[in-house]
C-alpha cells in the first residue's frame, strides 16, 4: 500500500509515468518538463493557459520552476510495474526471458527468436526503447486529445455566451413588441373616439339638413298657397278686386328667397382652392405664380415628363373633396373656349376619354365663344346638354358631396341657376379646368 501511495506521488498526471525532470507550476502542481511544455505549446494559440490538474487559468505563459526534491526522489526510486507471474515475461516458444521487441511483427521476443527464430533478420529494439517510443506516441495522442478537449470546452463556453445573447435579444424583442402592441391599442382607442365623434358630428349635420329641408317644404307650402291666391285673382272678372290686391307681401317674399339662396351658397365658400397640381397641366397651359389663374400659351412647351400630365390643356386643383358642402367662384375670359367642373383623380391622362366630360369620371360646364356666337353646355359621360347663354363673366360652383349634387350658377343680379348634376360620388373630387385661347381665374 505504501509503495502504491509513493508511486502516485511520483507519477506525472499527463504521461502517467514516474517524473522525468519534474517542474512545478505557480499553482503548485508538478509535471514532467516535456509533458507540461507540450500542453502549454498547444494552449498558446488560444491566448490562455490552464493547469491540467486544477484548471487554474492565466493569460501569460506560466514559469516552470524545477522541483529538485521531487526529481531526486524520482531518481532514487525506480519503480517497475508489478506482475503476477513471470510467465508473462517468458517466450512461449523458447521459454526464455523476453528482451526485445520486433518492430515488423509488433511482438515481444527473446534472444533466440531474434537470432534463429522466425523473427531472425527483423528490425528489433530493446523493450525499454520500444516502450518509450510507444509512450511518446501515447503522449502525442494525449496532447492532441487535451487540445481537443480544451477546444470543446471553449466551444461550449461560446455556445453558452450565444445562448445568453439570444435570451437577451428575445427579451428585448418581447418588450418592443409589447410596447408596439400597446401603442397600436392606444391609437385604435384614439381612432375609435375620433370616428365616434365624427359620426356624432355628421348625425348633427344630417339633423340640421333635415330641419332645413322641412323649413323649405314649409316655404313651398306657403308658395303653393300664394300661387293659389294669384291663380284665383287671375280667374276673377272683377277688375276692381284684382287691382286692390296688395303685391308687396309677395314681392318681399321673393326678394327674401333670392337673398337666402345667395347667402346659403356663400356660407360654404372655399378659401383655399388653387390649380396647384402643376404636374397635371397640359403642355399648352401656363399657371400663375399664386396658382389661381391658368391660361393658354398657344403652343406646347417642354415640360418635364410626368405620368399624371394631361394630354389636353387641362389642370387639376391640389385640393380634393370627399365630404361636405363647398362653394367657390371663378372668373372667365370673354372669348375662346374654357371648361370648369369636377373630376375623380383616376381620370385618364391621354386618349379620347381623358377630356373632362367625355367619361363617367368627370362633370363639366363648357363655354365657347367665337366672334358673336356663344355656345354653353354641360357634359358628363360624353352626353352634352345645351343650356341658355350667359352674359356674366363670373360663375359659382356648389358641391354637396353627400347629396351627390354639383351645381353651377351665373353670378348676375339676381343669381341664376344654370344646371345641377346628380350622382353618387365614389372617389374624392378635384376641381378641373380647361382653356383654349382663353383664361380662367379662381376667386
Amino acid at each position: 500500500m505504501a509503495s502504491a501511495d509513493l508511486r502516485d506521488e511520483l507519477t506525472c498526471s499527463i504521461c502517467l509515468n514516474i517524473y522525468r525532470d519534474p517542474v512545478t507550476l505557480p499553482c503548485g502542481h508538478s509535471f514532467c518538463r516535456l509533458c507540461i511544455a507540450g500542453v502549454l505549446n498547444a494552449q498558446e494559440e488560444y491566448g490562455a493557459y490552464t493547469c491540467p490538474e486544477c484548471r487554474a487559468e492565466s493569460q501569460e505563459r506560466p514559469a516552470l520552476e524545477k522541483n529538485r526534491k521531487l526529481g531526486n526522489i524520482s531518481a532514487e526510486h525506480v519503480l517497475t510495474e508489478p506482475t503476477t507471474s513471470l510467465e508473462n515475461w517468458k517466450c512461449s516458444v523458447h521459454r526464455e526471458i523476453l528482451k526485445y521487441y520486433c518492430c515488423e511483427d509488433a511482438a515481444c521476443i527473446c534472444v533466440s527468436c531474434s537470432l534463429a527464430g522466425e523473427h531472425r533478420g527483423h528490425q528489433v529494439e530493446t523493450l525499454n526503447e520500444a516502450s518509450e517510443k510507444k509512450k511518446e506516441k501515447l503522449r502525442n495522442i494525449l496532447q492532441k486529445l487535451t487540445s481537443q478537449r480544451e477546444e470543446a470546452e471553449k466551444s461550449v463556453q461560446n455556445l453558452e455566451e450565444l445562448r445568453r445573447q439570444v435570451q437577451g435579444k428575445a427579451t428585448g424583442v418581447t418588450e418592443e413588441v409589447t410596447a408596439l402592441i400597446r401603442d397600436i391599442r392606444e391609437q385604435l382607442e384614439a381612432l375609435e373616439k375620433r370616428v365616434l365623434s365624427e359620426i356624432s358630428r355628421q348625425e348633427e349635420q344630417v339633423s340640421l339638413r333635415v330641419s332645413d329641408l322641412i323649413r323649405q317644404l314649409e316655404i313651398k307650402e306657403e308658395l303653393t298657397r300664394k300661387m293659389g291666391d294669384i291663380e284665383e285673382l287671375c280667374d276673377m272678372t272683377d277688375p276692381v278686386t284684382v287691382l286692390q290686391e296688395k303685391e308687396s307681401d309677395r314681392d318681399d317674399y321673393c326678394d327674401a328667397e333670392e337673398d337666402k339662396v345667395r347667402h346659403d351658397i356663400k356660407v360654404q365658400y372655399v378659401d383655399h382652392l388653387d390649380m396647384g397640381l402643376i404636374s397635371t397641366a397640359g403642355d399648352r397651359l401656363s399657371v400663375s405664380g399664386d396658382l389661381k389663374m391658368v391660361s393658354d400659351r398657344g403652343k406646347d412647351q417642354r415640360n418635364p415628363e410626368a405620368l399624371e400630365r394631361f394630354q389636353d390643356p387641362q389642370v387639376l386643383s391640389s385640393r380634393s373633396f370627399s365630404s361636405g358642402r363647398h362653394y367657390w367662384e371663378v372668373e372667365r375670359n370673354g372669348s375662346g373656349r374654357w371648361m370648369v367642373g369636377m373630376t375623380y383623380p383616376s381620370i385618364a391622362r391621354k386618349g379620347d376619354h381623358s377630356r373632362i366630360g367625355k367619361n363617367n369620371k368627370s362633370w363639366a360646364l363648357e363655354i365657347s365663344r367665337k366672334w358673336f356666337f356663344q355656345s354653353v353646355s354641360v357634359i358628363h359621360d360624353s352626353t352634352e346638354t345645351r343650356i341658355r347663354h350667359i352674359s356674366c363673366q363670373r360663375l359659382g360652383i356648389y358641391l354637396d358631396y353627400e347629396a351627390g349634387r354639383l351645381s353651377f350658377y351665373e353670378l348676375c343680379d339676381p343669381i341664376r341657376h344654370l344646371h345641377t348634376f346628380t350622382a353618387a360620388f365614389t372617389e374624392p373630387l378635384h376641381a378641373v379646368f380647361e382653356v383654349c385661347d382663353s383664361w380662367v381665374r379662381v376667386l
